[in-house]
């Protein structure tokens, strides 16, 4: 048997294994990015699926509080150096990025950047300023949107900064949704400038969250932010690969009809967390699909965030060098890309057998009208 082949065939057990695991972390994580990614092409959802169960996995250490914030981010750091080594400890998270990190030459800045924003959650970072709010979803947000735009095969830095600039978006979006539930667990996000200026004492309100008229003002403010960005963001969904534009449109939709669904019941997250109906989801589903053919690029360049500027260089500077200096051989890489072909392949099988599933059912369904 040749060697290759022997390889493909030991390994193919382990692959659908770990992307099965990857699924389900993504399926009990965020059902938003669950259902858009339903949308993507084969060839980028394995990514988006691995990529997703590594930063779950990741916010959980560090948010955990099993370990001290700076033990479970050398504890991070040093499972990263070993992906981008070509040698990743025995995690199913850890081996799926690594084929992730290898096929696409993914920088790590962003993810360094993505572990620096679980670092100020678990240290509860105060917010003054929006600025310093941008500069949070920047991290925890922002560079996803990144590290997404890039694994589609996108780099320009134009094309980065709007993909920033909307994980941004979905940021504020989260941080106004939830404002009771992270008050009930001692965290703030709304910049408390704003806060002041409305009358609110915010360590005093942190005591006991209720809504107010004054918090209503605040959480429209940052409602009306996110909306910015949001339009700001969705130019850049031209740029993107034609067959990848459905999901990222379908999933800024969701994200932006989350803020309107908090509007609609009277601008009070103490009371009760905004939540989009699964018809509702639907139809923007729907309409994604079709506003992806007619998105328009924006004739002039935009200047980025200033919270996202620094990753977007870090982006085009490693994009202007050689990904490494010599680590990930040929061999290695050959390896790391069947292994992520295994990974589009399973997905296909399971697709398949769905849309099987689907027909029969609905021929069971005919037969029983039929009698």
């Amino acid at each position: 048997m040749h060697a290759n082949t022997f390889h493909a065939e030991t390994q193919a057990p382990r692959a659908a294994v770990d992307l099965d695991a990857c699924v389900a972390l993504m399926r009990t994580g965020s059902k938003t990015f669950f259902a858009a990614s339903r949308l993507l092409p084969l060839r980028v959802r394995a990514s988006s699926i691995a990529l997703y169960a590594f930063c779950r996995v990741a916010d959980d250490m560090v948010d955990s509080g099993e370990m001290a914030v700076d033990a479970a981010m050398r504890v991070l750091s040093e499972r990263l150096d070993r992906v981008y080594a070509g040698d990743p400890q025995d995690f199913v998270e850890d081996r799926a990025l690594s084929v992730v990190v290898q096929r696409h030459q993914l920088p790590r800045p962003l993810l360094d950047a993505l572990l620096d924003g679980f670092a100020w959650d678990a240290q509860g970072r105060r917010y003054d300023t929006l600025e310093q709010v941008h500069d949070y979803g920047a991290r925890v947000a922002g560079s996803v949107g990144a590290m997404m735009c890039w694994i589609m095969g996108v780099r320009s830095p134009q094309a980065l900064a709007r993909a920033c600039e909307l994980g941004v978006a979905m940021q504020l979006t989260n941080i106004a949704r939830d404002v009771g539930e992270d008050a009930r667990n001692g965290r703030l996000y709304l910049p408390r400038q704003w806060m002041a200026q409305a009358g609110i004492d915010a360590d005093a309100w942190l005591r006991q969250p209720v809504g107010s008229p004054a918090l209503q003002g605040v959480v429209a403010r940052l409602l009306d932010e996110a909306d910015h960005l949001y339009r700001q963001a969705s130019v850049g969904i031209a740029q993107l690969p034609r067959d990848c534009r459905s999901a990222i449109l379908a999933a800024r939709l969701i994200y932006a009809e989350i803020g309107q669904q908090l509007r609609r019941e009277g601008l009070d997250p103490c009371a009760r967390r905004a939540i989009v109906p699964t018809s509702r989801k639907l139809v923007l589903l729907a309409c994604a699909s079709v506003q992806s053919g007619w998105v328009g690029r924006s004739a002039a360049a935009v200047p980025p965030l200033a919270a996202i500027a620094y990753l977007v260089e870090q982006c085009n500077t490693l994009e202007d060098t050689a990904f490494s200096s010599g680590i990930c051989t040929r061999p290695f890489n050959q390896r790391m890309a069947w292994m992520l072909e295994m990974f589009e392949r399973v997905e296909a099988r399971r697709q398949e057998e769905r849309d099987l599933r689907h027909t029969a059912d609905e021929a069971m369904q005919g037969q029983r009208f039929s009698h």
